[in-house]
């Protein structure tokens, strides 16, 4: 895929500095999706500065200058998934190969990266620039740039419980395997009572 650079926020952060940073990131707007865009603006930053999650920047050339076009962020991850989520045997093969069995909850236990936030910039409609598709296949390769270092072959996801959400990632890979009700301060922007959990086999 040609024509987008990804930039770690981290490194912006070294590079320009905090506060320069920040002002790049208050050019992004998404209001299909609150959370998204208050992660990037109030969160992303300091879980960058504490290693507890990687936020990737993904500029487009727009006009003869870069311009946000939306963001992806990773972090590392334990969840548990009940086997019987699974009717499929193939699929209850590949958890039971990368996950930990628990007698005492007949769950299993995994690790596997994250993918915490993605959404596109709505600002001068440079979400034009990019589509979802590209997005999270940008996402989905620095994944597996990870695995090929770490090992794994799991992705995980969480999202709001709406069709549309649903359809997009199951399109592309992605199966529903059970629900993890929101927490307190979650309630504040994400709709419904819980997120549909979602994994995909790399």
């Amino acid at each position: 895929m040609s024509g987008y650079i990804g930039v770690n926020l981290k490194d912006m952060i070294q590079e320009i500095g905090e506060n320069e940073a920040k002002s790049i990131l208050s050019d992004f707007s998404c209001p299909i999706n609150p959370d998204v865009e208050h992660f990037l603006k109030h969160t992303a930053i300091e879980f960058s500065k504490q290693s507890i999650a990687s936020t990737y920047l993904i500029m487009a050339s727009f006009r003869k200058r870069y311009v946000l076009v939306g963001y992806y962020s990773l972090a590392n991850k334990f969840f548990c998934v009940d086997r019987s989520s699974f009717p499929n045997r193939k699929w209850r093969s590949r958890i039971s190969k990368f996950g930990q069995f628990d007698p005492t909850i007949k769950k299993y236990t995994l690790s596997a990266p994250l993918i915490g936030q993605l959404g596109k910039n709505y600002v001068n409609s440079y979400n034009t620039l990019i589509t979802g598709d590209e997005l999270l296949k940008l996402a989905l390769d620095k994944v597996q740039e990870m695995q090929n270092i770490v090992g794994g072959k799991i992705v995980y996801l969480e999202c709001e419980d709406k069709p549309k959400l649903i359809d997009f990632y199951s399109q592309n890979g992605f199966v529903n395997f059970g629900k993890r009700y929101l927490d307190k301060d979650e309630t504040d922007t994400l709709s419904g009572k819980y997120l549909i959990q979602m994994l995909r086999y790399m």
